[in-house]
């Protein structure tokens, strides 16, 4: 903050993440409520969500994101939790997308792997910027481009060892419903979200957030 920034702006700045925070928090304990598959599947996927939450309250005093950032993350956290109660192949707004733009299967996890592009490739570009003495943008987002995408490659491969130990009660987290393309086109969504965080982040910085 700086230091001609009034007390209110200065409150609203602290405030707002732990109003997320809260939210956050209301939002995993009605995920966790009458999931619609197993205990297990909503486990492998509201995981990668509560892990991030507690990294997030760990490294709070250590590190802070701008606050949009965490508004970006906590939408992020949502999708996770959301597409982890009612199973990614069964959630109601991939439903509805069917019959909005006629898909043939439930695309929820479409949303979910954009946003494993995206948000990991913002949160990368603004702690390479502040935490190394890389200067230029083009290298900047070369590495978090790759940060975004070895993400997604190693979700893939533990998804990949989840239906090796066990086929039949890991189904509902792979979600793959019958699409044989189905890992491919979740790294290309990851690539889509990743080169959007880099445009987005391009925009910010020129504007001088």
């Amino acid at each position: 903050m700086k230091e001609n920034d009034t007390p209110t702006k200065r409150y609203l700045f602290n405030v707002f993440p732990l109003a997320l925070l809260l939210l956050a928090s209301a939002v995993t304990i009605w995920s966790v409520i009458n999931v619609q598959d197993t205990y297990l599947t909503w486990v492998l996927e509201a995981a990668p969500a509560v892990a991030w939450i507690l990294v997030l309250i760990l490294t709070y005093r250590h590190f802070r994101f701008p606050n949009w950032m965490y508004a970006v993350m906590f939408l992020h956290i949502i999708v996770l939790l959301v597409g982890a109660h009612y199973s990614y192949a069964e959630v109601p707004l991939g439903e509805w997308m069917k019959q909005w733009f006629g898909f043939t299967r439930n695309n929820y996890d479409k949303i979910g792997h954009f946003m494993q592009g995206f948000t990991p490739t913002l949160m990368a570009v603004e702690i390479l910027r502040r935490k190394t003495d890389l200067k230029s943008f083009g290298w900047i987002g070369f590495l978090s481009f790759c940060v975004a995408m070895m993400i997604t490659s190693v979700y893939e491969i533990i998804e990949w060892l989840a239906s090796l130990s066990n086929p039949t009660d890991t189904e509902a987290f792979l979600g793959t419903q019958g699409y044989i393309w189905d890992t491919q086109s979740d790294m290309f969504c990851c690539l889509l979200g990743s080169v959007c965080a880099l445009v987005v982040m391009l925009v910010v910085l020129k504007r001088g957030r």
